[in-house]
């Protein structure tokens, strides 16, 4: 997967740009708060996921301007392709001049993995952030997934809400069994594909944190489920879940909200066999996040076919050469885009650079 054109205009401080870049490595740089990482953002976003920086998609429309306008050319799934999002007080997304009824349709047309500083949060915090970054992977790579993942949510949010209300309505107390079926059939499913996904994402991360620490450190990941049962049979853990559901009733009604699910579990990451998060140094645990988004670009190719486009924001200068020399190593026949505010501090040639001020190359 390659861009060979990207367009941006009115989004965030960027007026317009227009760049046709390296197939290999392109260095965005300049000082800080001049454009490069919405740059990445807006390669970002023809993923056809949400932005990784704002919730809400008018953020992302250049101050006292109507709408921004993205566009990319790109080669993928062995033809010449492009792909245009429009933002004003929401995205809106073409891809090869036909509209799409949402942006979340380019789901599985375009891939990408981004790394910034913020995704240290995958270590250094609490599990919610863990659990987007699994949800993020699988919804790039199973649209059908992305579907799952709403409708439990959305169920999820009518079960809390019927808690809350049975304290004062207690014939609602019956309708729960429905309820408690449709979540605990939505959440295997959830729950089933992201056991699979971490297996996969700990063979490669173990080989990658391996590499970058030189030999001296073992790495692992494993999913920790909060029912206790480690299944990748759907129905299995659909039966499994809704016995805990049931078994947890009162406590759920007193606590008003549901105490079992996918929405509670979370990723164990160690180093030599201890916690990262309570034990790990910072560079250690920044490079438990660089493997883990790594494993995510390999996991793409392995099972597309497809090369996703790595976005790394503002990481290589925090690294070691050694560390360095690995990641460009590894990311050898890959478009590569990295943000930094002074190109010589990466041990680079050949790269194409491109220099941002105040929204605009110059």
């Amino acid at each position: 997967m390659i861009i060979n054109s990207l367009s941006i205009s009115d989004f965030r401080n960027i007026d317009y740009i227009q760049i046709s870049p390296s197939e290999n490595v392109n260095i965005i740089f300049g000082e800080n708060a001049q454009g490069k990482t919405n740059l990445i953002e807006s390669v970002w976003l023809f993923t056809g996921c949400k932005s990784f920086r704002s919730k809400r998609d008018s953020e992302l429309v250049r101050f006292e301007t109507e709408y921004a306008k993205n566009g990319i050319e790109y080669f993928a799934f062995g033809r010449e392709q492009n792909a245009e999002i429009i933002i004003d007080k929401k995205r809106h997304a073409k891809k090869n001049g036909i509209e799409l009824k949402s942006p979340s349709q380019l789901i599985g047309e375009f891939y990408a993995v981004i790394f910034s500083p913020s995704h240290l949060s995958l270590i250094q915090e609490g599990p919610v952030n863990r659990r987007k970054f699994l949800d993020t992977a699988l919804c790039q790579l199973k649209p059908f997934y992305a579907k799952g993942l709403a409708k439990y949510a959305h169920t999820l949010e009518q079960r809390n809400a019927l808690l809350k209300d049975i304290q004062f309505h207690s014939e609602l107390y019956d309708t729960l069994d429905v309820w408690d079926d449709k979540l605990s059939s939505y959440g295997a499913a959830v729950v089933s594909e992201r056991i699979k996904y971490v297996k996969l994402l700990s063979e490669n991360a173990r080989e990658i944190y391996y590499g970058l620490s030189s030999g001296r450190e073992d790495f692992s990941v494993e999913y920790i489920n909060n029912t206790g049962l480690y299944s990748e049979d759907a129905y299995e853990i659909k039966d499994f879940l809704l016995k805990r559901l049931r078994e947890t009733r009162r406590d759920d009604i007193y606590n008003k909200i549901t105490g079992v699910g996918p929405q509670r579990d979370d990723l164990n990451i160690k180093i030599k066999g201890i916690s990262a998060r309570k034990f790990g140094s910072q560079g250690q645990q920044r490079s438990c996040a660089l493997a883990l988004k790594l494993s995510e670009a390999n996991i793409i190719r392995e099972i597309t076919g497809e090369e996703p486009v790595i976005l790394l924001d503002d990481v290589m200068s925090e690294l070691d050469l050694s560390r360095q020399d690995y990641i460009l190593n590894h990311l050898e026949n890959r478009q590569v885009f990295i943000t930094c505010c002074e190109p010589s501090v990466l041990n680079l040639s050949g790269a194409k650079a491109f220099h941002i001020e105040k929204g605009c190359l110059i």
